[in-house]
């Protein structure tokens, strides 16, 4: 039996939308004014969201505990996975004495603390998250940091502002190609239209990224080194997106932008030497006071070399296993173009959602026409981001001339280590689909709908909280993309504007995201601090958010130039 989602189930849009935001309260106000442990936040905020979908929106309750079970396996495979295999790497390169090299090596460009965050939590971050996403830049980076001595604080929040400008094009495009497939608007439109909002945060997000560590005369002191890495990531970002397409915009305007900063570094140095690793303003106890100077040991190429190999290693697989050609020889083929090789439903086995799948009915205003959910659970082993990192955390300790049984028993500690954090993750995703697939979520969007002229700039906030919700830009471009192109097409805007806007907007939310906080405070090693990571970045997050906004705005109403498409390559 289909059953049909209600977005007004108490007949009054105001009460029905406060409903509808309860299990996201319970959710944030656990971990950031309770400072509840992030697993039980997590855990209240599944059952109110249960309790809502069932009570409150009339969901069937076998229907709600099948999208929970159904969420909480997506937080295991894929999420849970990259972060259970990135930090298992990470320890085995911190045992060995390769993450210290590493340490080094990264000094040895610069000891300046706010040069290394532009290095490695903007450049480098963006690399993997165009190579991969779902978490795997926060987790990466948020380990270099924390290995490098930076708070943890510090490492968490800061690793967080900075993934937001790649995030629509992490990946290889997967966002912006959900976007097209839920709307049916032009790929490469869309992919030009968030590439003529997405370079100009990208030039911003460095200054505010370094703005918020080292404070406004911190920034100041370097910000030749800043603009060149935002310029030369903005430029290729805005000329990727326009005239390739959004597969390669952030591994080249990554690869770009650390290439330039490190060759600007030969030939300029800031006049003072920054070496705190505390955040400017929020000292923890026990870190170095500004000034204080890191031990850098100077080591030969080759050693050197050795202890990049690990993260050389880990760039390469994550890499290829973000190639769609890969991805489709490893899940044993494609059915839709016809390819099929001989372990074929063997490394990728598609499982529907039993009492879910084609059972949950979608209707007007989030879509054109009445449509049914899908809802099948992909148990893809093999193509995974996390088993690609996995191996490659295996090559890399034999590499480093580790044991077999010493890996495993490294595995173990690894997993005791993360076991909350996977518990809380997929808690967390079992709330996100509980709210999807009851319609919560789209209650929340419609508020946003009724806003009028100020459409461009709530419209942009509804993928502020789509991402918010979901924690992936990819899954709020799923569900709000219909209802930002039927809104804006009432509205008489360019259905291309807003639907990009939702993906624009959405990664400003991707730091406030309680997935994203949990990958950050596990990598970082300061589990049980959630609330103090989200309190930290949520006015980073609303306040990018509305910039975001406003720059859509001016893009509907000023300068309507901007939405001119390019010329299709």
């Amino acid at each position: 039996m289909v059953w049909s989602q209600i977005y007004d189930p108490m007949n009054n849009a105001v009460l029905s939308t406060a409903l509808a935001t309860i299990p996201v309260i319970v959710l944030l106000g656990g971990l950031a004014f309770f400072r509840l442990s992030a697993h039980v936040a997590a855990i209240l905020g599944l059952a109110a969201a249960l309790l809502i979908a069932i009570f409150i929106y009339g969901m069937p309750a076998q229907m709600a505990g099948a999208a929970a079970g159904y969420g909480a396996f997506f937080g295991l495979l894929p999420i849970g996975w990259i972060v259970l295999n990135i930090i298992f790497l990470y320890q085995l390169t911190k045992d060995k004495g390769y993450f210290k090299i590493l340490q080094d090596s990264i000094a040895g460009i610069t000891e300046d603390r706010r040069l290394q965050l532009l290095l490695i939590a903007f450049a480098f971050g963006a690399f993997f998250e165009g190579a991969a996403g779902f978490g795997t830049p926060v987790a990466v980076t948020g380990a270099i940091l924390i290995g490098l001595g930076f708070s943890p604080l510090a490492a968490s929040g800061l690793s967080l502002i900075a993934n937001t400008a790649p995030v629509a094009y992490g990946a290889l495009g997967t966002p912006i190609m959900a976007l097209a497939a839920v709307t049916g608007l032009d790929l490469l439109q869309l992919s030009a239209m968030v590439g003529r909002q997405l370079p100009f945060f990208s030039l911003l997000v460095p200054f505010w990224l370094i703005w918020a560590f080292a404070g406004w005369r911190g920034m100041k002191e370097i910000w030749p080194a800043i603009l060149v890495t935002g310029v030369t990531f903005a430029i290729p970002q805005f000329l990727i997106s326009n005239y390739h397409g959004p597969w390669l915009v952030d591994v080249g305007a990554s690869i770009i932008s650390m290439s330039s900063l490190t060759l600007f570094l030969r030939f300029w140095k800031p006049k003072n030497i920054w070496r705190t690793t505390a955040l400017k303003g929020n000292q923890p106890e026990g870190v170095a006071a500004p000034g204080a100077s890191m031990k850098v040991e100077r080591h030969d190429r080759a050693t050197v070399l050795r202890a990049w190999v690990p993260w050389i290693v880990l760039s390469v697989f994550v890499f290829l296993w973000g190639v769609p050609q890969v991805k489709t020889l490893l899940n044993g083929g494609d059915p839709k173009a016809k390819i099929e090789y001989a372990w074929n439903g063997v490394t990728k086995i598609d499982i529907p959602v039993p009492g879910l799948n084609d059972m949950v009915q979608k209707v007007p205003p989030v879509v054109a026409k009445p449509s049914t959910e899908k809802a099948v659970y992909s148990v893809n082993w093999l193509s995974a981001t996390g088993t690609g990192i996995l191996l490659a955390a295996l090559i890399a300790g034999f590499y480093m001339r580790y044991s077999f049984r010493e890996l495993l028993r490294k595995y173990w500690e690894t997993m005791v280590l993360v076991r909350y954090s996977l518990l809380t993750i997929a808690a967390m995703l079992a709330l996100g689909f509980t709210t999807r697939y009851s319609g919560t979520d789209a209650t929340m969007g419609l508020a946003f709908a009724h806003t009028g002229a100020l459409y461009p700039f709530f419209g942009t906030l509804l993928g502020w909280l789509g991402v918010a919700l979901t924690g992936s830009d990819t899954a709020s471009n799923v569900l709000f993309g219909g209802l930002q192109k039927i809104t804006s097409e009432q509205l008489g805007l360019n259905p291309n504007l807003m639907a990009a806007a939702n993906s624009s907007g959405g990664v400003m939310g991707k730091m406030i995201d309680a997935q994203s906080i949990v990958v950050a405070s596990t990598a970082t090693r300061w589990y049980g601090h959630e609330g103090d990571i989200l309190r930290y970045v949520f006015f980073h997050s609303i306040v990018l958010a509305m910039l975001v906004g406003g720059l859509v705005m001016l893009q509907a109403y000023v300068f309507p130039f901007m939405q001119v498409m390019p010329i299709a390559p």
